[in-house]
């Protein structure tokens, strides 16, 4: 079993953000906090984290629910995550 998965990898799986490339790039410009705390692309993320990824036009906040192992079909994507804003 995955205890943890790289935020740029839950990013795109998750498909909060559709690519990894575009996830990275979001990461290292610092618009993207775990847990309050700006993260890199490599943070590891864990059940129970908080994720803020501030968009141009708006924020999304989301709690982590389920690491996958691997990817996920998009019907199953949004059961990852909890929107909290």
């Amino acid at each position: 079993m995955i205890t943890g998965m790289r935020l740029d990898k839950f990013l795109k799986v998750s498909r909060l953000i559709k690519r990894r490339t575009v996830a990275n790039e979001v990461s290292d410009t610092g618009r993207v906090y775990v847990n309050g705390n700006s993260a890199k692309p490599s943070k590891q993320l864990k059940i129970g984290d908080e994720i803020r990824i501030e968009y141009a036009n708006r924020t999304v906040k989301v709690r982590i629910l389920k690491v996958p192992e691997n990817n996920v079909s998009v019907q199953e994507a949004p059961t990852l995550y909890e929107v909290i804003e």
